[in-house]
């Protein structure tokens, strides 16, 4: 059996106004381009997506959250493109910023899992915490990190583990953030943050095959990147299907940008008994004539895999 999926910060849909607000267009141009592949995903991960905010409230009716607005787009996109593929959506709080009873804006991650699988579980009511905190007094202020997890089976009864996170970025407080020119990927409370995830992997997994995806913020071959290959029974496949190494990657495949810096933070992580085909539909951020371009400040990661023993 085949599966294809994807993951992707999308900056709240609102890249246009440079994430201080999401916009109708943001909404539309993202579900549009996903309804252009021509093999749609059987799962999707978000990144930076909002519930009910002044924020978000730009974008779509303020009875509805942001996740339900854009998956009712995406239905319509998929409508438009004569295709009979939908989604269920679940949404994993993370964090709100809110001024007496307004919310400003919030923090958290999707996952969109087709119609045709069935869901088992799924912890969007009570998202696992990574968040690194050295003090009681100021972690309130610190934004919340989490891992969203969802069990999916498919129709031969076949279970996969899939695994969203999005960690924070290094502390400016660390002297190593000063230290290593790279940064990203190796701040302490980066390896703090996952250290927590891996535990949580690790216990939600089991023996099952499993996905991990999302915003990491660490480049290819930094500290955090190398400790997830270390801690855990996964690979990149991107080395492999492009040839390159991690630090080639970092410069020739970014997966984002923030003014004239380029970097690649974004990965996919197969746990065993997975086997990448190909990668096919992403491509490296700032490629002009990219499927992607424009529509947030990172591009996606697709891909396509199946298992090594039929355990999927």
């Amino acid at each position: 059996m085949v599966l294809r999926v994807m993951s992707y910060n999308v900056r709240y849909f609102g890249h246009t106004l440079r994430g201080v607000g999401s916009t109708k267009s943001g909404l539309q141009a993202i579900a549009t381009s996903i309804a252009a592949l021509e093999d749609l995903p059987d799962v999707v991960c978000l990144q930076e997506v909002e519930t009910r905010s002044l924020r978000s409230s730009l974008s779509h009716d303020k009875d509805t959250t942001q996740l339900e607005a854009w998956t009712a787009v995406l239905s319509q996109a998929l409508e438009q493109a004569g295709k009979t593929r939908r989604f269920r959506s679940y949404y994993y709080p993370a964090h709100q910023y809110a001024l007496g009873n307004a919310k400003l804006y919030t923090t958290g991650l999707g996952v969109l899992v087709a119609d045709d699988l069935e869901v088992l579980s799924h912890n969007a009511d009570a998202p696992h915490d990574i968040t690194h905190r050295k003090t009681k007094t100021f972690g309130r202020l610190k934004q919340t990190r989490i891992c969203a997890h969802v069990r999916i089976r498919n129709r031969r009864g076949e279970s996969l583990d899939v695994f969203n996170t999005h960690l924070s970025l290094p502390a400016f407080t660390g002297k190593e953030f000063f230290v290593e020119e790279a940064r990203m990927g190796y701040g302490r409370n980066q390896i703090e943050e996952l250290a927590s995830l891996v535990g949580f992997v690790e216990k939600e997994s089991e023996n099952r095959p499993f996905l991990l995806m999302g915003d990491f913020n660490s480049l290819s071959g930094s500290a955090v990147y190398q400790e997830v290959l270390r801690a855990l029974p996964v690979v990149d496949p991107f080395p492999d299907l492009t040839g390159l190494d991690p630090l080639s990657l970092r410069k020739t495949w970014p997966t984002a940008g923030f003014m004239n810096l380029r970097m690649r933070i974004d990965h996919m992580f197969l746990g065993r008994g997975l086997v990448c085909r190909d990668i096919e539909g992403t491509h490296p951020f700032g490629q002009r004539d990219g499927l992607w371009h424009g529509l947030s400040d990172h591009v996606p990661v697709l891909g396509r895999f199946t298992t090594a023993r039929r355990t999927l």
